[in-house]
């Protein structure tokens, strides 16, 4: 089968960069072991054959093949992608005391919160060995300084998730945080790796950038409107962890006082009923802020497509636009 054959986009890139995904999973797989500490590839192995799309990491290795690289180490940046992202994952669902992930139970579920914090250390660690060995201090710098917005932007949350004087603005700088830093660090060092002179370096840092925000939009407002088999999350979750996320700051912006009384006692205090979910569901209907949190995704993913349309034509360069409009997709 061709791969313009393949229906979609995420789909499409990765046969097409089938090839170089195959050594990125060799990588991680080397690079997860431990001759001393069986319980790390034990954990890691639970989240990575869980499977997820591997976007961040194709993200990286698209970005190269677009400025024409033809040097080795954009695998190695691929898998220090990846294992950035894995860390954090095992980080937060310690964080979160989350039971589920990619409809599985979580590593910290079936081991412990020490061995999850600490296997997400490991890979922390695993990452940074992985970005020197492609010897660029710009590559280093670009990671480096992700991986403390990551950090960041967690701490931000766990601050303002839980306060309804978060407005959008903070809101967005979470987002940033949390999950577009990767996303646009991912694009980011592809280029740079590949010695794209730097408007070429910025038009892929916005691509990441925009296309993490509608990313993690489309994630707030599927967790209000999304299915549990295709989600591998329980509709609601982000209201029973009482976080703010977008749909609801928008409904609390319209709230009256009895409205805004229910998101204090559920979200602020965290005293939760029975039918607080459907009440919650009802106040998002009433105000259509599950509509205009969609209106929001889809200006986000607009600003990567044209981000991304600043690149030389290439098939690659359709494929990355084509994926902006299919993560907006998700929610229709």
């Amino acid at each position: 089968m061709n791969v313009s054959d393949i229906a979609k986009p995420h789909d499409r890139l990765a046969a097409w960069l089938a090839q170089d995904m195959g050594a990125v999973n060799d990588l991680i797989q080397d690079r997860m072991a431990s001759r001393h500490a069986p319980r790390i590839p034990e954990v890691t192995r639970h989240l990575v054959d869980a499977g997820g799309k591997r976007l961040r990491p194709m993200l990286t290795l698209a970005a190269a093949h677009l400025c024409g690289y033809k040097g080795p180490y954009h695998i190695h940046l691929a898998a220090t992608v990846e294992f950035i992202h894995t860390a954090t994952l095992l980080h937060d669902d310690v964080v979160d005391e989350s039971a589920q992930r990619r409809g599985r139970p979580t590593a910290n579920l079936l081991w412990d919160n020490k061995s999850s914090v600490l296997v997400g250390d490991y890979l922390f660690s695993r990452s940074f060995q992985l970005m020197t060995e492609t010897g660029s201090i710009d590559v280093l710098r670009i990671l480096s300084d992700a991986s403390a917005t990551i950090a960041e932007g967690e701490v931000l949350q766990m601050t303002a998730a839980q306060d309804l004087a978060t407005d959008e603005g903070v809101y967005l700088q979470v987002v940033r945080g949390k999950t577009a830093a990767l996303f646009s660090a991912a694009t980011e060092v592809g280029g740079v790796i590949a010695g794209a002179d730097d408007t070429v370096v910025k038009a892929l840092y916005d691509y990441g950038d925009a296309l993490g925000i509608a990313f993690q939009i489309v994630d707030d407002l599927l967790d209000y409107q999304g299915q549990s088999a295709a989600t591998g999350k329980n509709v609601g979750d982000d209201f029973r962890e009482r976080k703010l996320t977008l749909p609801v700051i928008k409904a609390v912006a319209k709230a009256d006082a009895e409205e805004r009384a229910f998101w204090s006692r559920t979200i602020e205090k965290g005293h939760q009923e029975d039918g607080d979910l459907e009440h919650a569901l009802d106040l998002l209907h009433r105000h259509e802020t599950l509509e205009a949190t969609k209106i929001d995704a889809v200006a986000w993913a607009e600003k990567a497509k044209q981000a991304m349309a600043r690149m030389p034509a290439h098939d690659l360069r359709d494929m990355l636009i084509d994926l902006a409009d299919y993560v907006v997709e998700r929610i229709n």
